[in-house]
Order: structure tokens, then sequence, then C-alpha cells
């Protein structure tokens, strides 16, 4: 793992990221020759697979889902009083 020293990190810090992140070798910053923090590329986590079907019979719709309240919503969008 190499040292960087911290005028220089400063100086490359997105080249240096970037190399971390490419090859996988994290880095150490270090002051005045003493290694003050470690710098490793971030894998991130796989999202959780959603699973299919795990509400199937909790919920009940109704068969005139598509036209419910049909007549109150046209009347309220043509300016008519129900």
């Amino acid at each position: 793992m190499k040292t960087i020293n911290m005028h220089e990190a400063k100086t490359h810090l997105s080249r240096l990221i970037e190399e971390a992140v490419t090859t996988g070798e994290p880095f150490i910053i270090a002051k005045a020759g003493r290694p003050m923090v470690t710098v490793t590329a971030h894998k991130p986590e796989k999202p959780a697979r959603r699973k299919l079907g795990t509400l199937n019979g909790q919920f009940l719709i109704p068969a005139d889902f598509d036209t419910m309240y049909q007549e109150e919503i046209i009347k309220m969008f043509e300016g008519e009083e129900g």
C-alpha cells in the first residue's frame, strides 16, 4: 500500500481516488511522515431483490374499481355541484 504526503494528496486527490477505484488498491495519507488516514474504494452493496407477490391476497380490489365515483368526478371537472 502506497503512502502519499498531505500536500501531494491535496494536489492530486482526484487522480488518487480514481486510481483507488479502478485498481481497488487503498492508499495512506500521511502528515509529516505519520500515517493519518487510509483511503479505500467504496464497494456498493447490491440492493435487496424484491419478492413478487408478498402482499398477494391481503387486499380486495372492487370489481368496479376503474369506474368508482365516475359520475362525481365528471361533475367536478365540468363544474357542476353534486
